[in-house]
């Protein structure tokens, strides 16, 4: 068994700290080259998880994507979607075949508006049955820290679900088993919007009362998506949804809060994602979200709020206002 991880971030390295704890031998592609060097050298990465220590002799890292694809035979995408689709431009379709995908992403690739596992079957004719995804609730930083942790692997193939599972459940992660992989991505994509919400009334002083409100009521909107996108019965109680939308709404680990609350204190976009240095999925989410409720026409007045605050440059103070007589 050859397992690889794709991409050289916080998560991507918590990927990596998971595996190495079950496996004698983990291939890693990062793009950055002072990464790379930086890992093999002293086993940390300087640039992100900084504190993270790895078994450095454990891995075998390069900055060639083709080199890691083909010593792999279970490959673990942690790559922003923002830049999923650049990273593998180079990338055929033979390459990938016959190889178990695995995305632990939390977005939509921009470019095409497709959640991950679509964009894979269909820009490589990647089956259902090779497909899988890794979700929270989790933080990139408490998995650094080994703080116990569950995370969901869904799949249409349930045996590969269980598979995923097996090879990263460890003394401090333990596993969900699904197969509601849309509704589980589309999740993690809504959530992080109303993480960005509720960043964005904390930066405006609204108190832990009010984010309440709001998030019980994103939770509410949520379902009334996932149901609308991708219809099926799910309880949106469990941890992929549920669980994942608290753990960003409130956590100070979350990119997607922080960026929120930048904007909520009078940051513009360009300063926020210049003083963050990191990617926060959200505001990507909230426009590939815009174009896909132009479809399905569903009612989300907190994601269309924080789209307009974005991307329309909408009074903060005008959009939290309006959100005010929809709560319930």
């Amino acid at each position: 068994m050859n397992i690889a991880v794709f991409g050289g971030g916080s998560w991507a390295t918590a990927i990596v700290k998971i595996l190495l704890e079950n496996h004698d031998k983990v291939l890693w592609w990062v793009k950055e080259k002072d990464i790379k060097e930086s890992i093999e050298n002293s086993g940390y990465n300087k640039l992100y998880l900084r504190s993270c220590k790895l078994d450095n002799k454990k891995l075998e890292i390069s900055n060639d994507m083709h080199y890691i694809i083909s010593k792999s035979d279970y490959l673990f995408f942690v790559i922003p979607s923002a830049f999923l689709e650049s990273s593998m431009q180079d990338v055929t379709k033979e390459e990938l075949k016959d190889r178990r995908i695995i995305s632990a992403i939390k977005g939509i690739v921009p470019s095409t508006n497709e959640v991950v596992s679509n964009w894979f079957m269909h820009h490589f004719d990647i089956p259902n049955e090779d497909l899988a995804i890794i979700s929270g609730p989790s933080h990139a930083e408490e998995i650094s820290q080994r703080r116990l942790t569950y995370l969901t692997c869904a799949s249409e193939n349930i045996l590969l679900a269980k598979e995923i599972a097996k090879i990263i459940e460890c003394s401090f992660v333990k596993t969900v088993i699904c197969d509601d992989v849309l509704g589980i991505e589309y999740g993690a994509v809504m959530k992080n919007i109303y993480a960005l919400a509720a960043g964005i009334v904390k930066g405006m002083d609204y108190g832990d009362n009010f984010i309440a409100v709001l998030v019980s009521n994103a939770a509410i909107e949520m379902q009334r998506f996932l149901d609308a996108i991708s219809p099926r019965e799910r309880e949106i109680k469990r941890l992929a949804y549920l669980g994942d939308l608290l753990v960003t709404a409130y956590s100070a680990h979350s990119r997607n809060r922080t960026f929120g609350q930048m904007i909520g204190r009078g940051y513009t976009v360009k300063e926020a994602q210049v003083e963050m240095n990191m990617i926060a999925e959200g505001y990507y989410s909230a426009q590939c979200v815009h174009k896909d409720n132009k479809l399905i026409n569903c009612h989300l007045p907190i994601a269309t709020a924080v789209y307009n605050i974005l991307y329309k440059s909408s009074p903060k103070e005008t959009e939290i206002n309006n959100l005010m007589s929809e709560f319930i």
